[in-house]
């Protein structure tokens, strides 16, 4: 199998993690949790901090949950959350999407959520996703679709955010505007049964506002991403300041 070719965009940055530590299976993956069992065998992929993972662990009492993720440090932090919650039908490894080292059919349920978007070949992925997948299992993936994102009052500098974050993603590999991409991706991987759906996060009140644009203002100079922006030449340490700023206002 092919091992993973792309650069992951955002890094785990306190204000990634602040972001990724908010989601939770209600929120993040409310699609497929009508088609658990509480006997069911789970692979998350892309488990991150695990607030997801535990959700998921929650749910499948008498089933076991195994996140993944390619960062090893993150898992620490997911492992903490498992634990936290005093869970004992959960756990956690380093893998990667394109190669992983389960025997065919060994899970129920393989989800990922918002994981295609930063790899280097998500029909691939997908394949493998499948071969791992139970007969009559489920693949569960959700992702984001950055060209579809809206916001008001028209700030100036905000569509500069924009454009200059998908071009630095596709720069690492990936595929930003990966929902609108994965029915044909499924479809290209060899999947006959394919069930597309849509959801939104929408910020509307101030501390949601807050939160969101302040968390995008930090990762715009402070994470990983900030990093990649400049190092690729893509921005200046000065616009990257511009870009913050709009997030703020």
């Amino acid at each position: 199998m092919p091992e993973e070719t792309a650069v992951y965009t955002h890094g785990h940055h306190e204000s990634v993690l602040r972001s990724h530590t908010w989601r939770t299976a209600a929120n993040s993956a409310a699609y497929l949790l009508g088609s658990l069992k509480p006997h069911m065998r789970i692979l998350d992929i892309g488990c991150g901090p695990g607030t997801i993972t535990a959700d998921l662990a929650a749910l499948v009492p008498q089933g076991h949950v195994t996140g993944v993720d390619r960062a090893p440090d993150v898992l620490d932090r997911a492992r903490a959350t498992a634990a936290g919650r005093g869970l004992d039908n959960v756990d956690f490894a380093v893998a990667d999407v394109h190669a992983l080292e389960y025997p065919d059919d060994s899970f129920c349920v393989v989800h990922a959520h918002q994981v295609l978007q930063h790899v280097g070949d998500p029909v691939a992925a997908l394949r493998e996703m499948y071969r791992v997948t139970k007969p009559g299992g489920f693949v569960a993936v959700r992702d984001a679709d950055y060209a579809a994102m809206t916001w008001f009052p028209q700030v100036a500098g905000m569509d500069d955010w924009l454009d200059l974050y998908r071009r630095v993603a596709r720069a690492n590999g990936g595929e930003p505007d990966a929902g609108r991409r994965l029915k044909s991706w499924a479809r290209a991987a060899g999947f006959s049964d394919v069930t597309a759906s849509s959801s939104t996060w929408c910020y509307s009140s101030a501390e949601e506002v807050e939160w969101w644009s302040g968390l995008w203002a930090d990762r715009t100079v402070a994470s990983a991403y900030a990093d990649r922006a400049v190092g690729g030449g893509h921005a200046s340490a000065a616009r990257l300041d511009a870009v913050a700023g709009a997030w703020r206002e």
